[in-house]
């Protein structure tokens, strides 16, 4: 081919190829072509079926000379078409038996045979045709070769025995399945056997062959099918229970079967023992593996609705819940919340034992990595499991042991938890043991010191009334974490409670001292707050100066105005004592200090300085802070409401004074500013925000003034257009 094509060039081979034309007329054919008129003219051009003459035979040598023709036929369909096609042969014999030549049908069928002789179609044919015609001896010489060829093909078997038993010969049917049980078949082969002895009354018999049955097929489904024997032919209990007995001693581990279990206790409920029937569901619960056992746990629960009592039922439920859990915990021994679920489980059951068996499983699987998340759930499991040795089982040596497995388990080095020191000293002392309560928490503190423990351990030794021992944990503790406000505090308020103020004052004074706090305005209240509860004005209004001079925040202003303004006691007074009164209890209570703190004077005194305090205020966050002008509006609302409830001015005096502040009170106007990202950038964007002008502002913003005109004018404007 490549000769012929190399002297022809890419160009005329392209213009060789056939070029597509598109249809110039889309539009629809004047004649439509139906499927129904297709299929019409195609039935219609069917040329007649050509049909052979009928052949009348009037004599022998016509029909010899037919039969001749025919057999020259097959033999050629033979040759030509193929030896290995049965179904030649079949029609072949068919024929010569139809013409009643059973010797060349004969023939033909052993030709068949010895083509293919594993060919079971070709066999059954055979017999049937000798079977058809009476031919008996013939038949049983053609099933023998069968079997004796093919013993593995039941068929064979179950055809030879059915045409001796519709002869009436039993004794060689038994032969026969004599001779088939010598090739070991399957179940069907056996339960053959025994229901033709059966059918004729050979109990006996049928009982020898199941033994032989169950020795040749040792199974679950042959040892069944022996008890159900013995239950239908003669009733005997006691020999199909000895068959469960036997298949669950002579299988062995294949006796571990859900399946066998079922039927042995399906038999004794049918029998009437309920006992026996539990007794078989409980031992085959507890040796069968769970993932098998699931079956087994839906008809134990079944069985004891019917047969058992409240408990049995409680039982069961709780059996099968066991069970579930013991599917999760193998899934995933790390899963916490499914041994939380399956301990609460064994604890409610009430069973010692078994719940410390599952508490010693659960505590086994230990985190995988050294990391407090992964253990927060994991040391709850010994929590709860000392806690149970504790209270459950009242065994206080194993629940010490608990702990102290437990505590030398933590890695201590990288992190800790405080609750399980706390737990375990809090049990020695609940077992009169002080001494080691002290030596725990002593190592805690030693080994991985935490505000928890530090607390912990003061508050028990408070509860035991050591006084000096709290004081010397205080010491430690403060040592340990200088910058605790709540320490210092804590610290203080014992000394308070035992009456030592200058114990007291000396802890605060230290306290606030320090260069690092973490909450210095906690601390800073709290000293305040004591000094006023001793009833120190002078000190409480000295610790006020002193903190504005650290910091100038309005919060602290606002405390300290509000400090000069009230009465002393009215201070002291905790905050739920004073929301627990009614309005004339507070207003009686007042009333009783005011006169106790000197009656008018002392209130116009009291109120002067607040109302300094309030001017020092405005001035230093106007002069010291221009830019917090929210913080001024809130002071200034605070002392615009002071000047209104003064009760030592007169009614005019008090307006004057309300008027004098709102007179500092500033404007609020809305302007317009860049909009700044996070790292510092100005996309351009524009956002509108509330500003307050002040009137000392008002000389240093001489173009706010035609600012506010024009926004006057732009309004009055807009209000015409909508009126027109």
């Amino acid at each position: 081919m490549s000769g012929y094509t190399a002297g022809v060039t890419d160009a005329a081979r392209e213009h060789k190829l056939p070029r597509t034309t598109g249809v110039k007329n889309k539009q629809a054919a004047p004649t439509q072509i139906t499927a129904e008129q297709i299929l019409r003219e195609s039935k219609a051009l069917i040329d007649a079926e050509h049909k052979a003459p009928t052949v009348k035979i009037t004599d022998p040598e016509e029909l010899a000379e037919y039969r001749l023709s025919k057999r020259k036929e097959f033999e050629d369909n033979v040759r030509r078409v193929g030896r290995w096609n049965p179904t030649i042969w079949v029609k072949y014999a068919t024929w010569e038996e139809q013409q009643k030549d059973f010797r060349r049908a004969r023939s033909v069928w052993e030709r068949a045979l010895e083509t293919d002789y594993r060919n079971v179609s070709l066999w059954l044919k055979y017999v049937e045709m000798e079977m058809r015609h009476r031919f008996i001896n013939h038949a049983r010489n053609i099933w023998d070769r069968a079997v004796s060829l093919l013993p593995r093909i039941d068929q064979l078997w179950y055809k030879y025995i059915h045409m001796e038993e519709m002869l009436g010969n039993v004794a060689g049917a038994r032969q026969i399945f004599e001779r088939w049980m010598q090739w070991e078949p399957d179940h069907h082969g056996w339960m053959a056997y025994v229901k033709m002895e059966l059918r004729y009354g050979e109990v006996d018999r049928a009982r020898q062959i199941f033994e032989r049955y169950v020795k040749c097929l040792p199974s679950v489904k042959a040892w069944v099918r022996y008890a159900k024997f013995e239950m239908q032919s003669g009733g005997d209990v006691g020999a199909a229970r000895a068959c469960y007995e036997r298949a669950i001693e002579e299988l062995g581990e294949d006796a571990n079967n859900e399946e066998l279990f079922l039927r042995f206790a399906e038999f004794e409920e049918k029998v009437k023992e309920v006992e026996r029937a539990r007794a078989i569901y409980k031992y085959a619960l507890d040796h069968l593996p769970k993932s098998q056992a699931g079956e087994l746990y839906r008809r134990f629960v079944q069985f004891e609705k019917q047969q058992g009592d409240r408990e049995g039922i409680e039982e069961v439920i709780v059996s099968e819940r066991r069970f579930k859990y013991e599917e999760e915990v193998r899934a995933n021994p790390l899963n916490y919340d499914g041994w939380f679920d399956y301990i609460r489980l064994e604890e409610s059951a009430g069973d010692i034992e078994r719940t410390r068996e599952v508490y010693e499983r659960a505590i086994s699987n230990v985190p995988p990595a050294p990391e407090k998340r992964y253990w927060q759930r994991y040391v709850y499991l010994w929590i709860k499991y000392a806690l149970f040795e504790e209270l459950e089982a009242e065994d206080g040596e194993r629940a010490r042991e608990v702990y102290r497995a437990c505590l030398k388990l933590i890695p201590h080095k990288l992190f800790t938890f405080g609750k399980i020191w706390i737990m375990a000293a809090q049990f020695e002392v609940r077992q009169l043991r002080l001494d080691a309560a002290r030596k725990i928490l002593g190592m805690a503190i030693g080994m991985c010191p935490k505000d928890k423990l530090f607390k912990s351990y003061t508050e028990m030794e408070l509860q035991l009334g050591n006084i000096e021992r709290c004081r010397t944990l205080y010491q430690k503790y403060i040592e340990w974490s200088p910058a605790n406000a709540a320490a210092w505090g804590r610290f203080a308020d014992l000394e308070r409670s035992l009456g030592e103020s200058e114990r007291a004052r000396a802890v605060y004074e230290l306290a606030i001292a320090q260069p690092v706090l973490d909450m210095p305005e906690v601390l800073w209240k709290a000293y305040i707050d004591f000094e006023i509860g001793e009833g120190n004005r002078e000190g409480a209004r000295e610790l006020y100066e002193r903190l504005l001079q650290r910091t100038r925040h309005v919060k602290v202003w606002l405390s300290y105005a509000k400090f000069e303004a009230t009465p002393l006691a009215v201070l002291a007074t905790p905050e739920d004592e004073d929301e627990a009164r009614t309005e004339e209890e507070r207003a009686q209570q007042l009333a009783e200090v005011e006169e106790a703190e000197g009656g008018e004077a002392g209130t116009a005194e009291r109120e002067t300085r607040a109302r300094r305090v309030y001017e020092r205020a405005f001035r230093g966050l106007r002069d010291g802070q221009p830019d917090a002008k929210e913080e001024a509006v809130m002071l200034l609302e605070a002392w615009r409401t002071f000047e209104a409830a003064c009760t030592s001015r007169p009614e005019e005096e008090r307006a004057r004074a309300v008027a004098a502040v709102e007179g500092k009170m500033p404007r609020r106007v809305k302007r317009k500013r860049p909009i700044v990202l996070d790292d510092g950038s100005q996309p351009g964007g524009m956002e509108e925000y509330y500003d307050y002008i002040f009137p000392d502002e008002a000389a240093a913003a001489p173009n706010l003034k035609l600012l506010e005109m024009a926004h006057k004018w732009k309004r009055q404007k807009m209000g015409d257009g909508s009126d027109a």
